[in-house]
């Protein structure tokens, strides 16, 4: 689950790292008065609350510095549309005066099964474009759980990044590192860590992604979870134990599969031919006809996808159970739509059997993954 960023700098704050005192407007009343009573001072920076990136380039962060341009401001953000998202919430904060920029963030790392510390001199909205154009000047760091942050660790940023010894960059990253552990962080992301005129460290702007598993033991985070808008349709398949994922909003094809790492591969090919996927699905295992039935209904209901891809391989979930409930999603549906099938496994012949059966020459059978991506792409040529 990813933070919004008042609520990710509410987290750094319990955990004693600086940030920006700042005040959530979720009202267009009396915007100067709410500002004024939080202490805050001009100029300010008024944030739109969307969970996306690129909030600044898109419009969504703006000065304001009197009260009458953050009125404006504010009557002109919040319940506005940004980058697909509605802001409902605003976040203000008064303007800093960085010295220095710097990025800072801890990831969960899948290859070294370790925390792993990224810090850049170079932070800022550019940060993705130095990635691109100076992969060196991005350290990565593995924390060993058991040492964590070690006199080691800030020896290496302080002097292959060149920022020089700092009297609070080992408390600040202790500090971090403490907050991705405990509230069970995914991502831990400052950007920028900005230097201020007066040498002290700040938090200027948060991102934290939280394991959604871990919910159940954050009481705090899981009911912010449940002021945040759903997608229906990520709600709608939950409620048939399915995962639903949307991913590019102007994507046109689904892809449905029995299992996250076959639903990446299928995702990667496809992206690899130029093409855009819209949302995925889990159906998870053991999935009947019936449930079929429901995963395909939810996937074609988003008016925005007009081909689905399907890749299922049969142990607990048979193939022809997975074939007629594409049929009988089919059969219910006025509205034709192209499906892909790639089926493998328990009951692959009888499944095949079914496909032929679908009338309206709308659905294919794929031999492998591969094959049904290229089917895929002859077909969204046409």
């Amino acid at each position: 689950m990813k933070l919004l960023e008042y609520k990710a700098q509410d987290l750094f704050s319990k955990f004693d790292i600086p940030v920006m005192h700042g005040a959530v407007i979720d009202s267009t009343e009396n915007v100067g008065e709410v500002i004024a009573s939080s202490g805050l001072n001009y100029p300010v920076v008024v944030k739109a609350q969307v969970q996306v990136g690129g909030r600044g380039k898109a419009g969504g962060i703006q000065f304001a510095d009197n009260a009458e341009q953050a009125q404006e401001i504010v009557e002109k953000l919040l319940f506005s549309d940004l980058k697909g998202l509605k802001v409902n919430k605003l976040y203000t904060v008064e303007k800093a005066s960085p010295k220095k920029e710097w990025y800072l963030s801890i990831m969960l790392d899948r290859l070294t099964k370790c925390p792993l510390i990224i810090f850049s001199a170079m932070g800022g909205v550019d940060i993705e474009q130095v990635a691109k154009t100076d992969p060196e000047k991005i350290l990565k760091i593995p924390v060993n759980p058991v040492l964590g942050i070690t006199d080691y660790v800030v020896r290496y940023i302080v002097t292959k990044s060149g920022i020089g010894a700092h009297k609070d960059l080992r408390k600040l990253l202790e500090n971090l590192y403490k907050m991705f552990m405990e509230q069970s962080c995914m991502l831990a992301e400052i950007n920028p860590l900005v230097l201020d005129e007066s040498g002290e460290l700040i938090a200027l702007d948060g991102k934290v992604d939280i394991d959604d598993s871990a919910l159940y033991r954050l009481p705090e985070i899981a009911e912010f979870a449940k002021t945040l808008p759903v997608d229906p349709l990520v709600k709608e398949a939950s409620d048939f134990n399915f995962l639903y994922i949307p991913i590019e909003k102007q994507g046109n094809i689904a892809v449905m599969s029995n299992g996250s790492g076959m639903l990446m591969s299928c995702i990667d090919l496809i992206f690899q031919k130029g093409m855009k996927v819209g949302a995925a699905l889990d159906l998870g295992g053991g999935a009947t006809a019936e449930r079929i039935k429901e995963a395909v209904r939810i996937v074609l209901s988003n008016k925005d996808i007009d081909m689905l891809f399907i890749s299922i391989f049969g142990g607990i979930t048979r193939c022809d159970e997975v074939a007629g409930g594409v049929k009988l999603a089919l059969e219910a549906m006025s509205e034709a739509k192209t499906v892909i099938m790639r089926i493998e496994g328990t009951n692959k012949k009888e499944g095949l059997e079914v496909l032929k059966s679908i009338k309206g020459g709308k659905v294919a059978a794929a031999s492998s993954i591969p094959e049904g991506v290229q089917a895929l792409y002859e077909r969204s040529a046409k």
